[in-house]
């Protein structure tokens, strides 16, 4: 019997790589679905794989083929940023649809597929292995390790949280987005999307999580919002949205006095323009991963310039 997802397993990055090509998927019904767009462009390296995949559709459907029945419109983020509709399959559906493309690709992929399933169903029965993954992926971006116990602690109060927003009749997707923006308004005094532009990440098509480019104080007042949003809630027996927005507002309030106070006696902004796009030039997981001897000579670079200064 396969095992409910609780919100602080689901990942927050949307993106995968079969052999350096980025494939969009989204965690729907308890697995995994995938943009098939993407996995064609991937098999046959059309420039138009949108195109590809439509005649592909139609003649399927032409020939009576159930394939497309494996299709749902799911909403991923597109090349704009903003979240569209767009065909997808799970792994059943997949295989099914590679046999009707004609690749050398198809059976690496396939190989790739069942590995991609099978690494996130044990990770569904450990839960510390998720955990490990994100942390040896952090790594591998050049992160510093005092930043990534903060992130990954984050994650565990961001769980927190959703478990109780469940848990008291708050429906996700829709209302789960405005409440956050509710704690992080009363936080930081900006809304998301201006923390967001504020840190250039406008300007970055896809893969890049506001959370991700925090600062330690950023990081460490977003915790202290959303465990007290929990808090909160658990006191008041806060029940559906309205209860939880006073809540969140609340909750945000209390990291947002909390800033203003260390604001006034540090005299320096914790909101922050600093980003980590600096870090890498290849896309994993949703996000830039530096490159090896990219990130190695940067830092005997900043090691040099160090001792120059001296």
């Amino acid at each position: 019997m396969s095992k409910k997802i609780a919100p602080q397993d689901k990942p927050e990055n949307h993106l995968v790589v079969f052999q350096e090509k980025a494939i969009r998927r989204t965690w729907h019904n308890e697995e995994w679905w995938f943009s098939v767009t993407d996995v064609c462009g991937v098999l046959t390296e059309s420039p138009d794989a949108g195109a590809y995949w439509r005649k592909l559709k139609q003649r399927l459907a032409a020939e009576g083929s159930e394939v497309v029945t494996f299709c749902h419109g799911l909403k991923l983020e597109a090349p704009d940023g903003k979240q569209r509709v767009t065909d997808c399959a799970n792994t059943e559906g997949l295989f099914r649809i590679i046999q009707s493309i004609p690749s050398p690709r198809a059976e690496p992929f396939k190989r790739w597929l069942a590995q991609v399933g099978y690494e996130r169903v044990k990770e569904i029965e450990n839960p510390e292995l998720a955990s490990a993954r994100a942390r040896e992926l952090y790594q591998a971006k050049g992160y510093p390790q005092a930043w990534i116990e903060k992130r990954l602690r984050s994650i565990a109060v961001r769980g927190e949280l959703t478990d109780e927003w469940k848990a008291r009749g708050v429906e996700e997707g829709k209302e789960y987005a405005i409440l956050t923006a509710e704690i992080a308004r009363a936080t930081f005094g900006v809304t998301p999307g201006t923390h967001r532009r504020l840190k250039g990440l406008d300007k970055v098509k896809t893969g890049n999580n506001l959370r991700d480019h925090m600062t330690d104080l950023e990081l460490i007042f977003t915790m202290l919002g959303e465990a007290s949003t929990t808090e909160i809630a658990r006191r008041k027996e806060a029940q559906g949205f309205d209860d939880n927005r006073s809540a969140a507002k609340e909750g945000g309030t209390v990291a947002g006095n909390a800033r203003k106070e260390l604001e006034a006696k540090s005299g320096k902004p914790v909101v922050s323009k600093t980003n980590y796009l600096a870090l890498g030039s290849t896309t994993v997981e949703g996000a830039t991963v530096p490159k090896p001897k990219a990130a190695l000579a940067a830092r005997g670079a900043k090691k040099t310039s160090r001792r120059e200064k001296e």
